[in-house]
Parts: C-alpha cells; sequence; structure tokens
C-alpha cells in the first residue's frame, strides 16, 4: 500500500484573529502615529485598518532599530530575527503575533508587493549600521556626504512607505510611483529638519556634509547650538528642497482612489503645515520641539472629512 507525501496545511487566521490583530495594530497607531492617525481616519474601514497593519508593522522596526538597551550588533541580529518571522508569516507558517497576522493580511488583500516591506526594514537598518566614521565626527556615525546618499536613506525609510500606501490608496496610472517617492521624501525632510538637535544628541547626522561645510556648520555644533540662527540658512536650503517635493503631492492627489484621495489630502496638509510652522518660526528647532497642536491638526482633519463627504 503506497504512503501519500503530507504537506503542512498553510496557517489561516481566523476572523476574530483578524478582528483582534488588527484592533492591536489599531491601538498602536492611535498613541503613536502623531500624523500619520488623522490621515487613516478619513479612509474606508478596510483601507484603514490595512495602513495601520503596516504602520504597526515599521513601528517594530523603528523600535528595534532605537532600542538603546541593545548594542548595534545586537540590534541588527533583532531585526534581522524580526524579518525572518515577517518571512514565515507571508509564507502561511503559524503565528501568534498581532502585528504580523495584521501586516500579512493587508499585504495580501491589496497586493502590496515583499520586496516593498523588506525595504521599510532595511532602512531602519541603516540607522544601526555602524558603516565609515570619519575622524572629524567620532560622535556621530550617521553621515550622508551629500544630497544623492541622503536620497538613498530616504527612499528606504520614507518614499518605500509612499509606494506601500499608494497600493492600498489604489491607482492605475504607473507615473503615480515617482510621485509618491517624492512626496515621501518631503515628508523625511521635514523630519530631518524638525529632528535636528534631537538626532544629533543621538550621535546622528541626516544633514549632508556637503551642505553643512557649505554654510560652514561642524556636525558637533548641532548638539550644542546656542545661536539658532547660524543654522537658519541651511535649514532654509533643505526646506526648499522639501517644498519642492510636496508639489509631487498635489499631483499623486489626482491619481489614486477617490475615496483615498481625502486621506492624502490630510497627510499631506499636515505635513508641509508643520514645515511651513518651522519657517514661521525662523527655523528654530533647537529651543522648542516644533509640532502642529491638536487644534491645528484636527482643523486639517475636519477639512479632509468634509472632502470626503462630498
Amino acid at each position: 500500500m503506497s504512503s501519500v507525501a503530507q504537506f503542512p496545511t498553510p496557517f489561516m487566521p481566523t476572523e476574530s484573529q483578524l478582528h483582534m490583530a488588527y484592533s492591536v495594530c489599531r491601538g498602536i497607531t492611535r498613541a503613536q502615529a502623531k500624523n500619520f492617525y488623522y490621515g487613516f481616519l478619513v479612509l474606508p474601514k478596510r483601507k484603514r485598518q490595512a495602513l495601520s497593519a503596516v504602520y504597526a508593522f515599521m513601528r517594530r522596526c523603528d523600535d528595534i532599530a532605537d532600542d538603546p538597551a541593545l548594542s548595534a550588533p545586537d540590534r541588527k541580529q533583532k531585526l534581522d530575527a524580526w524579518i525572518d518571522a515577517f518571512h514565515a508569516a507571508e509564507a502561511s507558517h503559524p503565528t501568534d503575533d498581532p502585528v504580523l497576522l495584521a501586516v500579512v493580511d493587508a499585504q495580501r488583500r491589496f497586493g502590496i508587493p515583499v520586496g516593498l516591506l523588506d525595504q521599510l526594514a532595511f532602512g531602519t537598518a541603516m540607522d544601526v549600521e555602524e558603516g565609515n566614521q570619519d575622524q572629524n565626527y567620532p560622535r556621530h556615525p550617521i553621515q550622508y556626504r551629500n544630497f544623492q546618499e541622503l536620497e538613498r536613506y530616504c527612499y528606504n525609510v520614507a518614499s518605500v512607505v509612499g509606494l506601500v500606501c499608494i497600493h492600498v490608496f489604489g491607482y492605475k496610472d504607473p507615473s503615480a510611483e515617482p510621485l509618491a517617492e517624492r512626496l515621501g521624501l518631503a515628508f523625511q525632510l521635514t523630519n530631518i529638519i524638525r529632528d535636528v538637535k534631537e538626532d544629533a544628541l543621538l550621535g546622528r547626522v541626516y544633514l549632508p556634509q556637503d551642505d553643512l561645510a557649505r554654510f560652514g556648520i561642524p556636525a558637533a555644533d548641532l548638539e550644542t547650538m546656542t545661536d539658532p540662527g547660524r543654522l537658519r540658512p541651511l535649514l532654509e536650503f533643505e526646506a526648499q528642497r522639501a517644498f519642492e517635493n510636496y508639489h509631487a503631492g498635489d499631483d499623486l492627489l489626482h491619481l489614486i482612489s477617490e475615496d483615498s484621495q481625502p486621506a492624502l489630502w490630510v497627510l499631506i496638509n499636515i505635513y508641509r503645515g508643520l514645515l511651513q510652522k518651522i519657517v514661521r518660526l525662523n527655523y528654530d528647532v533647537f529651543t522648542r520641539k516644533v509640532s502642529l497642536t491638536l487644534p491645528e491638526k484636527l482643523s486639517i482633519f475636519g477639512r479632509g472629512f468634509l472632502k470626503r463627504m462630498l
């Protein structure tokens, strides 16, 4: 009597498991996505759930990469293990991790290329790689020699996010993809400008070395800058790059599904509004943590919600 080869049955989460998993991701997004959450709120439920799952996946990557209790090699090892767990879940192996359950379901429902999610994790890994240290900047291992190198970093941590988002938003015209990449760059440049002192205190400098030299700012001075006016010309230069890339978002709006346009409008206006606020404060990101107030965010959200209703 011949034996029949037995193959393991692919793991399929139940509806109740997925409901719980998406609920966990929604809680992570609500608690930690200070800007993205408002855009997600005006999406249809299934798209809102998917982007909450993607955000929770990104948050887990970021938390590992930024864990001060771990050495850089240990962070890299833990991030690799997290990505291996994602690949196993994507291959239908059992998992009880709610973030993995939700992100794999979202990836399948919206056809998000697995490679994009891998690139999201790779982008966070770039912050824990030791890289080449310049002897003039022993405290600052994260250095980009020029804007082209910074763009490559921004692609992995932000432009890829834009590409993932438009898969959930829905689009048909391939010209949406480079626009999403440029919008992601604008978002990340805004974050870099806002967090320049905070990042320097963590030993990270994202402003390109070429630009620092052009404006006469030693990287070490970013930690202890007592005269914010010294940095204003450099930040204004970087902000102009960001504003130019925000134009891509205005063009992208008309290329994604109509039910997602209000959400993208909210995201663009929150991030661009943050940069405009930094400009109004004369680029003083040293004496305060610049952010939009709750009323400012709610005003943008309210207008986005009306766009959804009309």
